[in-house]
């Protein structure tokens, strides 16, 4: 293999299966190749755990290649099976929407839409599948899948598998997907499907489908699944999913997750998730002896990617001066709370539930049972805390749980 683009995948440790590496090498050295990667729109806002099949289409612009971002307005409608022990919640049309106007907010941010050539194209597959003639796509789509062979992939198989329901519903998803690649090979000379190799199956019969139509050959690529060296999932954390959206988590908050990675997940991280030269990474790892500079630099450069230079810097500044002097960082997350609710006085306990600092007052009080809160570097020993204006400085009051949570409350 002597493509560019194909090899630094391999290098960065982005690919783990190809339908035809070969075949997809010799095409990505002769033209410019539209790929794509569909995403679900089941939130406002995508999490780290997309970030890798992010990076990927950042990278096929890098190499001159034109990324497609498949917006699953139709497919979220039914719900992928893949990897998901039962049916998700069914969204209206009016929300997926919302959450699709949203979703694209990250894409415009972390994918160059400078360049004509290889700037994002956003598709919807909503434009397709709503519109389906359902005896029509059983006689010219159907007709080429049978029943045996999509029992044998594993987002069937490993439901059945452990005797979970499987709605007749969810059995659809892989056709439908098979169905996009048939429509974006067509309209959009998209060669290409990307995904996570939970997505192998439904890859593959796209490429058939595909082949068995139009007598045309695609190619399928898959990306391995991220899990930490803890065993945890990645992106999600005790206060929920890590959002790209920055309405939903600060950048100082996303630069902190990085900063707390697993000392065994660095190294692997840089490769993933930063754009630092290969060898570069290997030279810095190699001679840094301070782990905690490497996390560091992952932090920064993380967060660069997503939120700019200068808010990475930003983060970097109020984590020093946070934990390093002692100081109210103006970086860190603000929860804001109104001056006659101060006047009355605030619940501990209610306010802790109420701004998902931890998911329930039963939880909240057990930290401070363990002694986990401090108001201004003052640990709190008594559960019926109340929060009055007495606690403020100038409007302001330092809230920590743990050693890295930190947020200020300020008196608007």
């Amino acid at each position: 293999m002597k493509n560019k683009f194909l090899l630094e995948m391999k290098d960065r440790g982005y690919l783990n299966q190809c339908t035809n590496l070969d075949n997809l090498g010799k095409i990505c050295d002769k033209q410019r190749v539209s790929g794509y990667i569909g995403f679900d729109c089941t939130a406002r806002s995508l999490h780290v755990g997309s970030l890798l099949q992010i990076m990927i289409l950042r990278l096929m612009q890098k190499h001159g290649h034109q990324p497609i971002v498949l917006l699953g307005g139709g497919t979220t409608l039914i719900g992928d099976p893949s990897g998901k022990d039962s049916t998700r919640k069914i969204l209206d049309q009016i929300h997926i929407k919302k959450n699709i106007q949203s979703i694209k907010k990250v894409f415009n941010k972390i994918l160059d839409t400078s360049n004509k050539d290889t700037a994002p194209i956003f598709v919807n597959n909503a434009d397709w599948l709503t519109k389906l003639n359902y005896i029509q796509f059983l006689r010219d789509i159907g007709s080429h899948f049978t029943i045996n062979k999509m029992l044998t992939f594993d987002s069937v198989k490993l439901r059945l598998e452990r005797e979970q329901s499987l709605s007749y519903m969810e059995f659809n998803y892989m056709i439908l997907q098979a169905y996009d690649f048939y429509q974006l090979f067509k309209n959009n000379n998209c060669v290409l499907q990307i995904g996570g190799s939970d997505q192998w199956g439904n890859i593959v019969n796209g490429v058939d489908l595909i082949r068995r139509i139009l007598q045309k050959d695609a190619y399928g690529l898959t990306s391995p699944l991220i899990t930490l060296s803890s065993g945890a999932k990645m992106g999600k954390t005790e206060r929920g999913a890590i959002w790209l959206n920055e309405d939903q988590l600060s950048p100082y908050d996303y630069w902190q997750f990085w900063r707390n990675t697993d000392d065994r997940d660095v190294k692997r991280f840089l490769h993933y998730f930063t754009e630092i030269d290969i060898k570069e990474i290997n030279k810095i790892c190699k001679e840094e002896k301070n782990i905690n500079n490497l996390k560091i630099l992952l932090a920064n450069e993380t967060t660069k990617i997503l939120h700019g230079k200068t808010a990475a810097q930003k983060a970097e500044k109020t984590a020093k001066d946070t934990f390093e002097k002692g100081e109210l960082g103006s970086g860190l997350p603000e929860i804001k709370v109104k001056l006659n609710e101060i006047k009355i006085g605030i619940n501990f306990l209610d306010f802790i539930a109420d701004n998902k600092i931890l998911s329930s007052k039963s939880e909240a009080r057990r930290a401070v049972i363990n002694r986990g809160f401090k108001i201004n570097d003052e640990i709190i020993e008594n559960e019926k805390k109340i929060i009055k204006i007495e606690d403020f400085n100038k409007n302001v009051l330092k809230l920590s749980y743990g050693k890295k949570k930190h947020f200020l409350i300020k008196i608007i």
